[in-house]
């Protein structure tokens, strides 16, 4: 078969996959009620090379986020040199959060007295899940192995709802542990997946990568679809936009997604077509 082919063929299973377990809706989420704000300001200790702490300036401190009429909130911020985002230092200002709206919490690696403390405010944590060590190393720059973070996912899902992120092509557009991190998943079954995609972004050690091929992304989604049959599978907000978006996203409803953030018009398009009702969300996909 020829590499079209195989997508093809993937695609078709997936499909039939997501008609056996699911209904004919399509969640399509644009989240302009919910707020990103960052604990940390614009600090991280750890400067990973496909961030360099470039998104903590588009999110705001929690005062700001509290006088905008938001209904929920992306509790993130940069962490420290454990790989751990320094949620339990700012209880304060979670709990004023917590008291405005619902509470998607990014954690890190964190151990079973955060976890628990984490479950008292989060509605969802939000959990990268990279179990490559090698993608680790060079893009994170922590010394711990793959196990550390399957461990952290299971501690914080014996707490709270955790939402795990796969994060394809995060070392640099090469795919690399994905297919691991889904069949562990397939084995610690989550309530939902995320799947984010590798941006190139200005002033970081990647900036001049280029994101992973849509068809290897495509067949990623589907592999996703097929090995988690009766979980919701996301195509999250963080990917790439433009051109990239409007190939990749009519691919994810043919493989079966259950949520798109922010689609492209041909995700419409290619949802319609295969009599998809979609549903509009306001909100983070996590909650």
């Amino acid at each position: 078969m020829t590499s079209r082919e195989v997508l093809s063929t993937m695609l078709d299973q997936a499909w039939k996959v997501r008609t056996l377990h699911f209904p004919n809706i399509i969640g399509f989420d644009r989240p302009v009620r919910t707020k990103a704000v960052s604990l940390t300001g614009l600090d991280c200790a750890l400067r990973c090379a496909h961030c360099g702490g470039h998104y903590l300036k588009g999110m705001c401190p929690p005062d700001r986020a509290l006088a905008g009429g938001y209904t929920s909130f992306l509790v993130s911020g940069g962490c420290d040199r454990s790989g751990s985002v320094p949620i339990m230092n700012h209880s304060a200002e979670i709990e004023g959060l917590k008291a405005k709206g619902r509470l998607n919490v990014h954690t890190g690696l964190v151990g079973e007295e955060e976890a628990i403390a984490i479950s008292r405010w989060a509605d969802t944590v939000s959990f990268d899940l990279i179990l490559d060590d090698r993608t680790i190393k060079e893009v994170l720059g922590l010394e711990v192995r793959g196990e550390r973070f399957a461990e952290a996912y299971c501690v914080l899902k014996k707490h709270v709802r955790v939402v795990p992120h796969v994060l394809i092509g995060i070392l640099g557009g090469e795919l690399r542990g994905e297919t691991a991190c889904i069949d562990f998943l397939a084995d610690n079954k989550p309530c939902a997946v995320t799947l984010i995609v590798f941006m190139p972004t200005p002033g970081t050690a990647f900036a001049r990568r280029q994101p992973p091929p849509v068809a290897e992304v495509a067949r990623l989604i589907a592999y996703a679809r097929m090995k988690l049959p009766d979980v919701p599978v996301f195509l999250g907000c963080m990917r790439p936009g433009g051109a990239y978006r409007e190939r990749l996203d009519p691919l994810a409803v043919a493989a079966g997604v259950n949520k798109i953030v922010n689609p492209a018009p041909a995700a419409k398009r290619e949802a319609e077509a295969r009599g998809l009702v979609i549903e509009w969300g306001e909100e983070c996909c996590g909650l």
